[in-house]
């Protein structure tokens, strides 16, 4: 099972100071040369206040991301999923799972961030700032991932479940495939239409995740998958092929 998450461009502070950002150390070393450039490009944009500005899109309150990217060689690193925050990671709260949910994780989830490509949730990574529409100079994000990332993903043997937003799922799509599914979060209306969601849908993506590794089962298959959230009481089933479809209910 592999559960890919989209990142957050809000990041948690601090992390372990005794070590640092080792890129070599990072899930799938392919993409080493890969983030290397991107790193490269994300540093040089960053070191004057107007270029990081126009190449990241950042305004006047958000100035202090500047220095997150002129540091993140030397800057203190933590897992991926407790570096991330927002709506789908708080939901998520990856620091309350015991150690058989996290080991799980570690196992099976991955985020694809425009920096660094795809990071196990327990890679150690340092707090950064770099959106998929980042404007680098000399660098496009879009067609600097996108083959490389289809490439790893395709090669995945077993469940994959896409949990990214849409602008992720350009960076890298996923091909076609037996046991390949996009995850759809919607919410049933009175008139008992389905309605796609924002913010309750990043909320129910991530509570989902955390449920599917609370539950400590490495699904094998979307019909294994289906199943423990029938029990669970999850409102999950196949919408069309290649989508699984959540229903929310968004008034929690």
């Amino acid at each position: 099972m592999l559960l890919l998450l989209p990142p957050s461009e809000t990041k948690r502070d601090g992390g372990d100071a005794e070590r640092v950002l080792d890129l070599a150390a990072l899930s799938y070393p392919s993409l080493s040369r890969a983030r290397r450039a991107a790193v490269s490009a994300v540093r040089s944009a960053s070191r004057t206040l107007a270029g990081a500005q126009h190449a990241l899109r950042l305004g006047p309150t958000q100035r202090f991301e500047i220095g997150r990217n002129r540091a993140m060689l030397t800057a203190p690193v933590m897992p991926a999923l407790s570096r991330y925050t927002g709506v789908l990671y708080d939901a998520l709260d990856a620091d309350s799972l015991d150690d058989r949910a996290l080991e799980l994780a570690s196992r099976t989830v991955v985020v694809h961030s425009a920096l660094f490509g795809l990071v196990g949730a327990a890679d150690l990574i340092p707090a950064y700032r770099t959106s998929h529409d980042a404007r680098l100079p000399g660098l496009r994000l879009g067609p600097h991932w996108r083959d490389v990332i289809t490439a790893e993903l395709d090669a995945h043997d077993g469940l994959l479940l896409d949990l990214r937003s849409e602008s992720y799922v350009a960076m890298g799509p996923v091909p076609a495939g037996p046991e390949r599914y996009y995850l759809r979060v919607v919410a049933a209306a009175p008139d008992g239409q389905k309605r796609a969601l924002n913010h309750f849908n990043k909320k129910g993506k991530g509570a989902f995740v955390r449920a599917v590794l609370q539950s400590g089962i490495d699904h094998p298959d979307v019909r294994s998958l289906l199943q423990w959230a029938d029990g669970c009481g999850i409102p999950l089933s196949i919408a069309a092929p290649g989508v699984l479809e959540l229903v929310v209910d968004q008034t929690r």
